[in-house]
């Protein structure tokens, strides 16, 4: 009970947190950012685009499995891209997640560290109407603690189809892994992950979307199904830009040991725009 009540402080002062840097960025005075300000946002909804940039995602998940397990994870996931010809680029993206949960693999079971990374490279021709990408992904066995990994090295094929216009975005991203070397002892992985997104932004670089994330282990035979709505906003801190966003983590579906009750989560994005 005393870890529950202190996670449901760090979720209450978190949120307050993220609720007021977001609004700070909406309330920002729209002369200034003006158009650039949503063009950069337009940017950071693309997942391809040329931009250098380091969110850092947080993500609380409450009611975990049979007994009632809290789960909260970062995600540092740095964006890369290299230019390969003036009418290509090699976009590449980190997954790296720190894993702090109890009660998930047992009762008063508590696990730290680092999990497995994602990288994925998307070959991504320039294009103003319909942008696309396609590469390989890999999964990494980098988990720190057997309980938070598979202990297995995975390949597979990533894509993204998406339209954007000024203000407006919408798409998918997909990848399939499946496993090819590690422990043999471990069961082997086999997933696929959808994310479906729609986001509007506006002349202040504030923003709004909805998108629902799908994940289907094909080896245990689970789906999981979330939507999440989101609000978010561009500023500086300095002279650093800044994106911030919040979203709750509602569950659609899912069995019982792996859906969550309920989750938040919130993405500070630090952004170095070209200059």
């Amino acid at each position: 009970m005393k870890s529950i009540r202190s996670y449901n402080i760090i979720t209450f002062w978190f949120g307050i947190f993220c609720f007021i840097l977001t609004f700070y960025a909406y309330a920002q005075d729209e002369a200034k950012p003006s158009a650039s300000a949503q063009e950069l946002a337009d940017k950071l909804a693309n997942p391809v685009a040329s931009l250098i940039s380091l969110p850092l995602q947080n993500n609380l998940n409450y009611g975990i499995g049979p007994y009632n397990g809290v789960k909260y994870t970062i995600n540092v996931q740095p964006v890369i891209p290299f230019k390969l010809t003036d009418n290509l680029n090699l976009i590449t993206r980190y997954v790296i997640p720190v894993i702090d949960q109890r009660n998930i693999t047992g009762l008063n079971t508590h696990e730290f560290g680092l999990s497995d990374a994602t990288v994925t490279a998307f070959f991504a021709p320039k294009s103003k109407k319909l942008i696309y990408g396609i590469g390989p992904a890999f999964l990494v066995p980098t988990a720190t603690e057997k309980l938070l990994g598979t202990e297995k090295f995975g390949v597979g094929p990533s894509a993204l189809i998406m339209h954007q216009s000024k203000g407006l975005s919408v798409g998918f991203i997909a990848n399939q892994i499946w496993s090819v070397a590690g422990n043999e002892d471990r069961a082997d992985f086999n997933q696929f992950y959808t994310q479906i997104f729609l986001s509007h932004s506006y002349k202040s670089g504030a923003s709004l979307g909805l998108n629902a994330e799908i994940t289907q282990n094909w080896e245990g035979k689970t789906t999981l199904i979330s939507l999440n709505p989101s609000i978010g906003g561009i500023t500086k801190l300095g002279n650093q830009v800044v994106q911030f966003s919040v979203q709750p983590l509602i569950p659609v579906a899912g069995p019982q040991s792996i859906k969550p009750d309920w989750g938040l989560r919130a993405i500070v994005a630090f952004v170095f725009p070209e200059s």
